[in-house]
């Protein structure tokens, strides 16, 4: 484990290791893991430029006016959107694109508490709309933006990295599999997303984490006797983890050195989601370690079943597929 005595360190010299004027972009930060991420890492960073995107004006004007706290010499700019929708995502990205070149940081963290099968309006199962579709969406469209930054180049998808379990190849989407499998199918479909994206990239690192249970809005509905049972990751922590993730070299890129926050002393680079040590694509869990052998032994048999190709290739297609309706709406 990671402690937390680490991550402060690690955190502390942010300021004097890390270059000032980071450009990093956080998408559903309006409330909980996002929220506390992107606070964090205004308080770490010197004139940090923070995109956040999400629905309410209300939160994101609390949001403002508590970053300018933390550091004055910030610059923080909301986006309201709903970013359930493909469609909407290319806006946003459009109006990043605008303002923008390159992007250092780009943390995914949009969810949804529903469980229920529901649609959006372009046909997507929400909870795997907000937790692959759109994500990957926003991975390829700011790709360019993220490759072209001269240091600290980064991708991180909140959710279930190490917690990867069997895949079904004839519900991608997630649609028809049974809710006690859900989790494990939806956390191998975005390392598989990710590794798809991954492969072409070997000069920006990619995280898929797993936070632990985060008391966040999303638990809202929890009744006490479930909440009783469950261990917390205090919101604190969590932001502190995540900062730590975004900036330390722990997790570089494939190709690029040791980008980031110097290892320690003692401390080694992370072994990433195909067993190599510095691969540049790394399942991490609550502790801030690296997944199980186990579970990558199941991520390299879904690999070997060419599950990559599989859901790269269903990915794209509903990209076309999305994209088709909005030119012919």
């Amino acid at each position: 484990m990671v402690s937390l005595s680490q991550i402060h360190a690690s955190n502390h010299l942010i300021s004097s290791t890390l270059p000032a004027r980071l450009v990093a972009i956080f998408v559903g930060a309006t409330s909980g893991i996002g929220e506390i991420t992107l606070k964090t890492f205004a308080k770490y960073t010197v004139q940090p430029r923070i995109y956040f995107i999400g629905r309410s004006q209300e939160a994101a004007d609390r949001i403002i006016s508590e970053c300018r706290t933390l550091n004055t010499s910030g610059e923080y700019n909301f986006l309201k959107a709903d970013i359930s929708l493909l469609r909407t995502v290319d806006s946003v990205c459009a109006q990043i694109k605008e303002k923008e070149k390159t992007i250092n940081l780009l943390f995914l963290s949009q969810g949804v508490a529903s469980f229920d099968r529901s649609e959006t309006k372009e046909h997507l199962h929400l909870l795997a709309a907000l937790n692959y579709y759109t994500r990957i969406r926003f991975m390829t469209l700011l790709l360019p933006l993220i490759r072209h930054a001269p240091h600290l180049r980064r991708i991180i998808s909140v959710g279930g990295g190490t917690q990867e379990a069997p895949l079904d190849a004839t519900d991608f989407p997630g649609l028809r599999v049974p809710f006690p499998a859900l989790r494990g199918h939806l956390s191998s479909l975005v390392t598989l997303g990710i590794e798809g994206v991954s492969r072409n990239e070997p000069g920006v690192s990619f995280v898929h984490d797993y936070p632990g249970t985060v008391n966040t809005p999303l638990l809202n509905d929890m009744s006490e006797e479930q909440r009783s049972k469950l261990t917390f990751v205090p919101l604190e922590e969590c932001g502190e983890r995540h900062v730590f993730l975004a900036t330390s070299a722990r997790f570089p890129a494939k190709e690029g050195g040791s980008d980031g926050v110097k290892v320690g002393e003692g401390e080694e680079v992370a072994v990433g989601t195909n067993g190599e040590r510095g691969s540049g694509m790394y399942g991490i869990g609550p502790d801030c370690e690296s997944a199980s052998v186990e579970v990558r032994a199941l991520l390299a048999g879904l690999r070997e079943r060419g599950m990559v190709d599989a859901v790269w290739r269903h990915t794209q297609e509903e990209f076309e597929r999305v994209i088709e309706v909005k030119k012919g709406a």
